[in-house]
């Protein structure tokens, strides 16, 4: 994945768009128009915000969705986020991915393929994790398959030992799993994170996810994909190669809160200082 040509920078700051309760979900009010429209409305909000605020992507996921289907969501969640993520291409001109949690790629790629996205993030391309939808096994040969029917280039970001999820491998296997998820799984990019949203990396994890690509002489670009704050991305990125904030830019630092301009300015500040 060239980063420059996608985001026009060799080391992005992909700005979170966190939607409400898409209808159906157990917390969407029980109008579904109503439902819509909010999640509409705030997502084009807060890609405005963004956008002025200067971050380089942006990546939109059915964050009130919880509790999340595993790897297959209802049609009319897949209708939602399209519709979501059209307004939202229509108001900016940023790049924009798609994340369909848990884990449906397939529904990522085809929305991504709908509304012209860029890039999706599948956050289990490779292997299995324990979660709290239980298991949830990688379909790469199935996403990478579907992105070459559809003709369509969008990359995918894939997790490394994703957040909210624990391994079925013995730990010393982490690391080595990059390489499966680049080489084998052929993803785009790589994405490590903390244990939980707004959680931040642990800094020998990210080491160690760097290493490992530079050990197999691999060019894939690593990016951090859960706790990046001000006083912290200008670290990140001496390390990574971009990185995805949610969390930090919104108001009071609530994940669920609308995206905050004044913090989304300073984030890209402190970025802009290493890059």
């Amino acid at each position: 994945m060239n980063l420059d040509s996608t985001f026009g920078t060799d080391a992005p700051v992909i700005g979170m768009i966190h939607l409400p309760a898409l209808p159906g979900a157990p917390g969407a009010p029980d109008d579904g128009a109503v439902a819509m429209d909010a999640a509409v409305e705030r997502a084009v909000d807060d890609a405005r915000k963004l956008e002025a605020g200067g971050v380089d992507g942006l990546m939109i996921e059915n964050f009130g969705d919880a509790p999340f289907h595993p790897d297959d969501v209802p049609k009319h969640t897949v209708a939602a986020t399209t519709r979501a993520a059209t307004a939202v291409a229509s108001a900016v001109e940023l790049p924009i991915g798609i994340n369909v949690l848990r884990n449906d790629a397939e529904a990522a790629v085809s929305v991504a393929a709908a509304v012209g996205a860029a890039y999706v993030r599948v956050n289990v391309h490779t292997g299995a994790r324990v979660t709290d939808q239980g298991i949830v096994e990688g379909r790469a040969h199935e996403t990478v398959r579907l992105r070459e029917r559809l003709g369509v280039d969008v990359g995918i970001l894939a997790d490394t030992d994703v957040k909210h999820s624990a391994p079925l491998t013995p730990a010393e296997y982490s690391a080595e799993s990059f390489a499966d998820t680049a080489e084998r799984g052929l993803a785009d990019a790589v994405i490590a994170s903390g244990s939980g949203t707004g959680h931040a990396v642990d800094d020998g994890a990210l080491e160690a996810v760097v290493e490992e690509r530079e050990r197999h002489g691999l060019d894939t670009p690593v990016f951090v994909g859960s706790g990046v704050r001000p006083d912290t991305v200008g670290d990140l990125l001496d390390v990574a190669d971009g990185v995805i904030v949610g969390t930090a830019l919104k108001e009071g630092g609530e994940t669920t809160a609308p995206v905050d301009p004044k913090r989304v300015e300073e984030l890209v500040a402190r970025a802009d200082e290493v890059r």
